[in-house]
């Protein structure tokens, strides 16, 4: 296996880069200039005007977004919506309606959440299928964007319902977020969605490319808050020195850069494995050893990092202006949208005690 990029992530990775430097925004204003720089295009299908790329250079872009800590709706519309929807097959006349509308900017979300079930295996949502149509019925937590949504993904009993953002019967209560991105917890009543836009199965691989999705974003915020603080303590100056030439500085930061590296590993490895073809039940339990890893380390890892990083930044690290802010937060909703460290070591115990 060699992780390297190749030419394609690399060339994803440099339109990104490029366009963060041409533009300061760094929220949802950063989104309508994504759409127009055709990056949304890059996993949609060739007959609908895109690459048709796949998950190693999706998650290219949203490291490198990550990394300048851009809060837009990338992830949860290309790695929570457009990759899952590509894996699971979608009815053409749904596809014709959704991937063109995403290349123009449309968002797309995933409910993946129950009350005090993250990642929820066994949805407790209901989809009661009614001669032509279906109608969903449930309540899902924590679902980023669901305001301006323009279809979700809803777990359901039966399959992964894809219901229209402004649908009838869909009540929306606003929930904080440490970055400040829009959430709701969502309650379904009867909501109707014509049957076709009920996809059987699809939970194993919704799950499994949010969790990817999600590496790659924690992968970009990790590295990209090493930099910032590496270049601090070089330029920050205490009794005359540089506060990067005090041991215990020194010490921090090195523990920070190996967390780094740590997590670029597993986020990696997992990345890679879910993009191949292979489709064995030895290469897929692979996969999903690779993923709660990654989960678990994404969660134990990436908020202990940050705090040390906001601890080297000292005063400046309480100031919602400065660039720290944005790592920081939207650390701690990665891994709260994770269930947490002891949620995600439960989980990783519980395969490794199965195998």
């Amino acid at each position: 296996m060699d992780f390297t990029r190749d030419e394609s992530q690399d060339a994803v990775a440099e339109v990104v880069v490029s366009l963060l430097e041409r533009d300061s925004a760094r929220d949802a204003a950063l989104w309508p200039i994504i759409a127009d720089s055709g990056l949304l295009a890059v996993p949609l299908p060739e007959r609908f005007g895109g690459d048709d790329m796949g998950l190693l250079e999706v998650g290219a872009m949203l490291t490198e977004l990550a990394r300048a800590a851009a809060q837009a709706p990338a992830l949860v519309t290309l790695g929570f919506g457009v990759l899952p929807l590509k894996a699971v097959g979608l009815p053409d006349a749904l596809a014709e309606k959704v991937f063109p509308a995403v290349a123009e900017g449309a968002v797309l979300t995933a409910a993946l959440h129950e009350p005090g079930s993250p990642f929820t295996v066994k949805p407790e949502t209901t989809a009661v299928t009614d001669g032509a149509t279906v109608r969903v019925t449930g309540r899902k937590v924590a679902v980023p964007y669901a305001d301006t949504a323009r279809w979700m993904l809803v777990p359901t009993d039966s399959g992964i319902a894809v219901v229209d953002g402004d649908a009838v019967g869909i009540t929306r209560t606003a929930s904080p977020t440490s970055d400040g991105v829009p959430e709701f917890s969502l309650q379904l009543d009867q909501v109707v969605i014509p049957a076709e836009q009920l996809l059987p199965g699809g939970l194993t691989e919704l799950h499994r490319f949010a969790l990817a999705s999600l590496g790659a974003v924690a992968d970009g915020l990790l590295a990209g808050v090493v930099s910032l603080t590496a270049e601090h303590v070089r330029t920050r100056q205490q009794f005359g020195r540089p506060l990067a030439e005090f041991q215990a500085v020194a010490q921090q930061i090195a523990d920070v850069y190996v967390a780094s590296r740590t997590l670029h590993a597993a986020a990696c490895s997992a990345t890679w494995a879910l993009a191949q073809d292979e489709q064995g039940a030895e290469h897929l339990e692979r996969i999903d050893d690779d993923l709660d890893v990654l989960a678990y380390t994404v969660a134990a890892e990436l908020p202990a990092a940050m705090q040390k990083c906001h601890h080297l930044h000292g005063g400046l690290g309480v100031d919602i202006t400065h660039p720290l802010h944005r790592y920081y937060s939207q650390a701690k909703d990665i891994a709260r949208w994770l269930g947490g460290e002891s949620f995600r070591l439960d989980r990783l115990g519980a395969r490794c005690s199965s195998n």
